[in-house]
């Protein structure tokens, strides 16, 4: 809950469709009372949340070079439109470009792996844990010393 002294932090959720989505929805509690912004891959998820902003960009995989830039271009027009307090992401290319794009801007960035890698971290996690500010596993077994951190899963 924000403090009531305090404005409100702005806040850029960016999720993938699908199972990503999910977790990043099941968050939303955390982030009452808080300027909500939401970047992700599929606009028809714009009616499940209330937001001051939502952008859709390209989904895109590493296999897709063009689709790719095309993401991550639309990911630093939504991020430099948002100038957000925080970046918090459960995955992948696009929340991977946003946590970039919004650390170089000076926000505060979180990733936190989807609980679907049991086994291994992401690509995408794995190279957001070189800069993010805090980077979560849902999975005690792919904790480390270094990061991941395991703090709970969000299923």
């Amino acid at each position: 809950m924000a403090d009531p002294d305090k404005r409100p932090l702005r806040i850029l959720l960016a999720a993938s469709g699908g199972g990503h989505w999910v977790q990043l929805k099941r968050l939303l509690p955390a982030f009452e009372g808080h300027e909500l912004h939401f970047l992700t891959t599929e606009a028809d998820l714009e009616k499940q949340v209330s937001a001051k902003s939502f952008r859709v960009v390209v989904d895109a995989t590493r296999w897709s070079k063009i689709a790719l830039i095309r993401s991550a271009l639309g990911v630093l027009w939504a991020v430099l439109r948002t100038r957000p307090d925080i970046v918090l992401s459960t995955g992948a290319a696009p929340g991977y470009f946003a946590c970039w794009f919004g650390k170089k801007l000076g926000a505060r960035t979180v990733w936190v792996d989807s609980i679907a890698n049991a086994e291994e971290l992401s690509l995408s996690g794995l190279k957001a844990g070189n800069f993010v500010d805090l980077w979560l596993t849902q999975w005690p077994n792919l904790a480390k010393p270094n990061g991941p951190r395991f703090e709970g899963s969000v299923l």
